[in-house]
């Protein structure tokens, strides 16, 4: 009679092929010796600041991060704080470092760990994986740096490290190569030392074994490494597949009266979802919509929109600039019109006026804010009479 083998010693002798305890304790020795100690969320194993760090660390360098890092704390030092802040406040402290919707589900975890766990983060990465933003990787690495948990990381450093190291071939974020990876993550992790395995791995993967130029004389995987010796470390991990990058484009009001400029809430969901930015002008949705002389013959629409808030003055098409998203390359064509004397009250609730020298407190995504401040740091443009 045949015998089965039950999923879970099945899934135990498949991870036993990765086994290599040589691999986690020269990743330990290193971080040790050469890793990095002195970033500002090191200092403490404080779950709320672990947690920040980890949620702002995704898919942003960590030179970006620490500006950031260090505000947050100094406006909300606590997640009790987090939790009590108004959303505006908390998106205001996040404008410019992208990908917006880390920032709401950031403020709806710290809501739901005052409300489920009386403000202290659960040591189990099952339960961190369940809040707002947390992932598997992430719930791993909170729990590792604040508890001492035993639990696989996989993130994007991660995945170079191995697919190079190890010779992995094939697209690391396809689900066969990603849950292989798992396995051998699972597979290789220490009996102790969890902390400095895990801080080694993202340390190896953010300054030596980096996507272009790896220092491997450096590295203390070299005898090891497979891409190194068969001089793939260019080709690994491999790429995704390349899609065709969709275009779009927006035409963006700029209303100035004086020293003022009109922003508008945009929408809790979509791209800059909860932020503050300019009016855009519907119908303007194809690519050729953006062009000038499309835009200049839109002009009537835009006086027309312009009028609900003021007495127009002058109107003036400026540059196209373009803005790259994960999924789609958006470009903008900004109409600056100035109004010559303003409504005291503005249509909608969703509009508010903003001085442009307190531009640096709004929270708008940093291709609005940055043609915002250049505008206001330049000479008064020649307009051209609508």
């Amino acid at each position: 009679m045949k015998r089965s083998i039950p999923a879970a010693a099945a899934a135990t002798v498949l991870n036993s092929a990765y086994l290599d305890p040589e691999f986690s304790a020269a990743v330990v020795h290193w971080q040790k010796q050469h890793g990095r100690h002195a970033l500002p969320w090191q200092q403490s194993r404080d779950a709320y600041r672990v947690w920040l760090s980890e949620i702002m660390l995704q898919q942003t360098q960590v030179t970006a991060v620490i500006p950031y890092y260090l505000r947050f704390l100094d406006s909300f030092p606590t997640v009790f704080a987090l939790a009590a802040a108004p959303a505006e406040q908390v998106m205001a402290h996040w404008s410019g470092l992208g990908y917006y919707t880390r920032a709401r589900n950031l403020h709806l975890c710290a809501k739901q760990v005052v409300d489920r766990y009386a403000g202290t983060f659960p040591a189990d990465p099952a339960l961190l994986g369940q809040l707002p933003g947390i992932g598997r990787s992430t719930a791993a690495a909170i729990s590792a740096f604040s508890y001492g948990t035993v639990a696989a990381i996989l993130d994007g450093n991660v995945k170079r490290v191995f697919a190079r190291v190890f010779g992995i071939d094939g697209y690391p974020g396809s689900k066969t190569v990603e849950d292989a990876m798992w396995r051998r993550a699972q597979a290789l992790l220490p009996a102790r030392d969890i902390a400095s395995y895990t801080q080694g791995l993202m340390d190896l993967g953010a300054t030596l074994c980096t996507r272009s130029r790896p220092a491997c004389p450096r590295c203390p995987l070299q005898t090891r490494c497979v891409a190194l010796a068969e001089d793939r470390t260019a080709e690994l991990p491999m790429r995704k597949p390349k899609k065709v990058l969709r275009e779009k484009q927006a035409v963006m009001l700029v209303l100035l009266h004086e020293d003022l400029v009109l922003l508008e809430q945009r929408p809790d969901s979509g791209i800059w979802g909860g932020l503050l930015s300019l009016p855009e002008l519907d119908g303007m949705r194809d690519l050729a919509g953006a062009h000038a002389a499309h835009v200049t013959a839109a002009l009537p629409q835009i006086r027309q929109l312009a009028e609900q808030f003021g007495v127009v003055g002058e109107i003036a098409v400026l540059p196209e600039f373009s803005h790259v998203f994960t999924h789609f390359k958006l470009h903008i064509r900004p109409v600056q019109i100035k109004l010559a004397q303003r409504r005291s009250m503005v249509a909608e609730a969703r509009h508010s006026w903003c001085d442009l020298q307190q531009l640096h407190q709004a929270a708008l995504p940093a291709p609005v804010k940055s043609l915002l401040t250049d505008l206001a740091d330049a000479r008064p443009a020649a307009f051209h009479r609508a």
